[in-house]
């Protein structure tokens, strides 16, 4: 063995040694960004100290926001639905049509096979069932066939039943 390869050798030990320091850097830039450690923003209380109770977020009742609700913004929300739901009238996709849903009564479309949860639920689709429904279809509805996870954002939740109504003229307002 020469020189000339010994170099070689070296050369590639020492440049994947350089690589493998690159890329780890890299990799931990993008997860922990440059500032932001574990314990950064949040005060370590002492055993002897006593804590300090935190204060619940004031809860905003589903009416005073449905007041605000953007049925355009809405119009965003509704993409999630639209894979399933349809807002023209009579035209059902695997669930059923959407369109004059507010203020009608729970699985009252004649020609749609609802869940016997659905069927026999009783009630109208006010804003108010609505959004209880939408925050966890299932736990609203025990044995719903809808699988969908649910919608947490109560805005996103008065939003999208906003742009619901505005489909087909209803004021959502009306409901109050």
């Amino acid at each position: 063995m020469d020189t000339l390869e010994f170099n070689k050798i070296a050369a590639a030990l020492f440049g994947s040694f350089l690589a493998l320091q690159l890329f780890g850097w890299a990799a931990e830039m993008l997860y922990h960004p440059e500032g932001v450690g574990i314990n950064d923003g949040f005060e370590v209380a002492s055993s002897d100290a006593p804590a300090e109770p935190v204060e619940a977020a004031p809860v905003v009742p589903f009416s005073e926001v449905l007041l605000t609700a953007s049925a355009d913004a809405g119009e965003r929300v509704w993409r999630q639905c639209s894979s399933c739901h349809a807002l023209e009238q009579g035209a059902n996709r695997v669930g059923p049509y959407l369109w004059g849903v507010v203020g009608r009564d729970i699985g009252a479309i004649d020609g749609f096979r609802y869940s016997d949860a659905m069927a026999g639920f009783g009630n109208a689709w006010t804003p108010e069932n609505l959004n209880q429904f939408l925050i966890a279809p299932s736990e609203y509805m025990p044995g719903t066939a809808m699988a969908y996870r649910g919608l947490r954002d109560v805005e996103d939740r008065a939003n999208l039943i906003a742009y619901m109504a505005a489909s087909n003229g209803v004021d959502i307002l009306s409901f109050e």
